[in-house]
């Protein structure tokens, strides 16, 4: 767990989801904002499949 909480891809999904969070808050209600929703998701799937690959791939070398 605490391979995904520090690595640095995936504090940067996190982080950017604040952005969305706030545009949510304070934004306008539309199509827009739904394709921000699915690429800051896009983007913390791919940061959390990146991790897992890494870490399996040390795990066959190690």
């Amino acid at each position: 767990m605490r391979k995904y909480l520090f690595s640095g891809a995936v504090l940067g999904a996190i982080i950017s989801g604040i952005g969305v969070v706030r545009a949510t808050a304070s934004g306008p209600r539309d199509w827009r904002l739904l394709l921000m929703w699915v690429s800051w998701a896009a983007s913390l799937a791919i940061a959390i499949g990146t991790v897992a690959e890494e870490t399996r791939d040390g795990e066959l070398t190690d």
